[in-house]
């Protein structure tokens, strides 16, 4: 199969492209940032440089490469968890703008699989960002898939695993790619999805 992995470089990405090319896909892997075109290399993929807000140079990518399925993993987070607060509207944008430009240009590549990431909670003053998101990726028969807080190497919580709903940074990489072809709804991917909100 041929995947399109938006936010290859990412926390989740970079775990989760090269699980998808050792399973035999061929993966683009999509980044803004030209200095991370040489990861994308050596991690198995074709490097794609290019921003989701340019909505007409996305649906150019997508579409030269012909994807079967178009994976969303872009965030706009800061490194350290205490600026949050100042990262949340642009965060917002890529939940809401950035996916409105993927779901589109993977409609116009004719993508038949969308699988988009999600939070399984709602952070305060930011539920209405992630509820657009998942509304648009429903809209279009995609998967959306509810992570639970990230913990383990380079996310947040690299010492010791935050509150519920909460899943291992490697466990929800290893959960994704089965979830490509899953049939459209709302996937959690959590240790005790019983306390998602």
């Amino acid at each position: 199969m041929r995947i399109f992995l938006a936010g290859a470089t990412g926390v989740l990405g970079k775990r989760i492209l090269p699980l998808l090319v050792q399973d035999g896909h061929t993966v683009a892997g999509m980044t803004r940032s030209p200095s991370k075109a040489g990861e994308l290399r050596s991690l198995g993929a074709v490097p794609v440089i290019c921003d989701v807000f340019d909505s007409e140079a996305l649906t150019a990518a997508i579409s030269a490469f012909a994807p079967n399925a178009v994976m969303h993993q872009l965030t706009d987070l800061p490194d350290h968890r205490d600026q949050l607060s100042e990262f949340g509207p642009r965060n917002d944008r890529i939940r809401t703008e950035g996916t409105r430009n993927l779901l589109a240009a993977a409609r116009t590549a004719g993508a038949e699989h969308v699988i988009v990431q999600s939070i399984a909670w709602r952070p305060p003053g930011r539920g209405e960002a992630v509820d657009e998101l998942e509304r648009q990726v429903l809209a279009v028969g995609g998967v959306v898939v509810r992570y639970g807080q990230l913990y383990g190497p380079g996310t947040f919580y690299p010492d010791g695993p935050p509150p519920p709903p909460r899943i291992q940074v490697d466990a929800a990489a290893r959960a994704t790619p089965p979830l490509i072809t899953a049939p459209s709804g709302i996937v959690v991917v959590a240790e005790d999805p019983a306390e998602v909100s």
